[in-house]
């Protein structure tokens, strides 16, 4: 019987990596929704054209359409024993529409690991990236800073930081996350599927605990 497993974790909780990590130490397939989204719409499959006509008017996929290019991925050779899904399901709604389609696969969710971070360590985490202006090299206040605040070290152009990595809106993303987020991880929580992992941690350390709780199911 497959097993399929939903990574959980807000921005900045490094889940994509992790999972990536995980997924090739495991040799278990990792499935992003983000992937299929642009891997349809770059091939220019029908799913895919549909996809970007929400996506290009700034709207949210429908789950039907979301769900169908996971089947679509899920039906691959690779994933006959199961995946580890990222960014798909967001919502009870989403999570009720996926188990019914992984039934049909025989298959259903296993296990459900949620990265948690605490919001401060978050915001330090999003909100130091700097950038130079004139190639584009990339420091971080805390992981990689800059010999002289300010400056690039390679072409020594100004440093500056994108609206999006500003403590501001960064607050806000984490905000949203967690606002639309919380009912998925209360609706995992009371199925007995939601496993905590301590995201707070160097990646190596998290990575090893996810692998220990994903290998407990697959």
């Amino acid at each position: 019987m497959p097993k399929f497993i939903i990574l959980l974790g807000p921005p900045g909780a490094g889940k994509g990596t992790q999972a990536k990590l995980v997924a090739e130490e495991l040799d278990f397939p990792h499935i992003s929704s983000g992937d299929i989204f642009r891997e349809n719409i770059k091939n220019g499959t029908d799913l895919g054209l549909q996809a970007k006509v929400y996506i290009d008017r700034g709207d949210l996929v429908p789950d039907e359409l979301t769900i169908s290019m996971i089947r679509q991925r899920l039906d691959c050779e690779d994933c006959k024993n199961g995946a580890i899904l990222d960014g798909f399901p967001r919502t009870p709604a989403q999570a009720e529409s996926l188990g019914m389609m992984l039934a049909d696969f025989n298959g259903q969710v296993n296990i459900v690991p949620f990265i948690n971070v605490p919001e401060d360590i978050l915001v330090k985490r999003l909100s130091g990236r700097w950038i130079c202006r004139a190639e584009g090299h990339v420091f971080h206040e805390l992981n990689n800073p800059p010999d002289k605040f300010g400056v690039c070290d390679f072409d020594g152009s100004e440093l500056y930081q994108r609206e999006d990595d500003k403590e501001e809106t960064v607050k806000n993303r984490i905000e949203v996350y967690f606002e639309k987020t919380r009912p998925l991880i209360e609706y995992y929580k009371k199925a007995g599927l939601l496993q905590e992992i301590d995201g707070d941690q160097p990646i190596n350390e998290v990575v090893k605990e996810l692998k220990i709780v994903i290998s407990r199911v697959i």
